[in-house]
């Protein structure tokens, strides 16, 4: 059983940046990712990474304005977001388990944290 526990979520103005963090219990080999749910809208993919911490992934939307990583001392996951935008306020979710974009491939998942971007 793997438990994900997510942090760093605030309120920021937009142009800002944010460092999510999802820390994971247990020491898996497993691919893990960020997905984000804006009011009102389908829970989204945003970034993926693989166990090995190589080929990250990111939706179109925040290619260039995102980074995933992960630091394994720390058994961590991050989200570094860079030039935050209006649009990219949600719930910001990390999961586990695989790596891909479909939400129905990971076995874990955090409970999720506010990520809010003012204009």
């Amino acid at each position: 059983q793997v438990q994900l526990v997510e942090s760093g979520g605030g309120l920021v103005q937009a142009g800002g940046s944010l460092r999510l963090s999802c820390a994971a219990s247990g020491r898996a080999r497993y691919g893990m990712g960020w997905f984000r749910q804006a009011p009102g809208k389908e829970r989204e993919f945003v970034a993926a990474i693989r166990w090995s911490g190589g080929n990250p992934y990111y939706v179109d939307s925040v290619k260039g304005r995102f980074t995933i990583s992960r630091d394994y001392a720390k058994n961590t996951m991050y989200l570094q977001m860079n030039s935050l935008k209006p649009e990219d306020t949600a719930v910001y979710y990390c999961a586990a388990g695989a790596y891909g974009w479909r939400e129905s491939e990971y076995d874990y998942w955090g409970q999720g944290t506010q990520v809010t971007v003012s204009s």
